[in-house]
């Protein structure tokens, strides 16, 4: 089984290959100045399939939250292609649009 860490670097680089930049961030702190468009996700939860009393899968749950000037950003499309991915809410702060995704990975 992965660790957790590993599994996070992995949904990174997924997440860099899809945007096309290094503009991902994971849980930033307020102070970063982000580029945009950029990708922002954080974990979620915790999913555990239980077997002999022990986690036989474990899928961690991260939400991706995608911004973009663009309201009709292809990105959008390309995350909600991911396997175990589904699409929550969009809004629009500050002129720019935020898509907000939950993973399974």
């Amino acid at each position: 089984m992965m660790t957790m860490e590993q599994n996070r670097l992995q949904l990174h680089e997924v997440l860099c290959e899809i945007l096309g930049t290094r503009h991902v961030y994971f849980q930033p702190p307020e102070s970063t100045k982000m580029v945009y468009p950029a990708i922002v996700y954080s974990r979620d939860n915790i999913n555990d399939t239980p077997a002999n009393n022990d986690a036989y899968i474990r899928k961690y749950v991260y939400q991706i939250i995608i911004i973009d000037k663009d309201p009709t950003s292809e990105l959008v499309e390309k995350i909600a292609n991911l396997k175990y991915c589904s699409f929550e809410r969009h809004f629009t702060k500050d002129n720019l649009n935020h898509d907000i995704f939950r993973i399974f990975y």
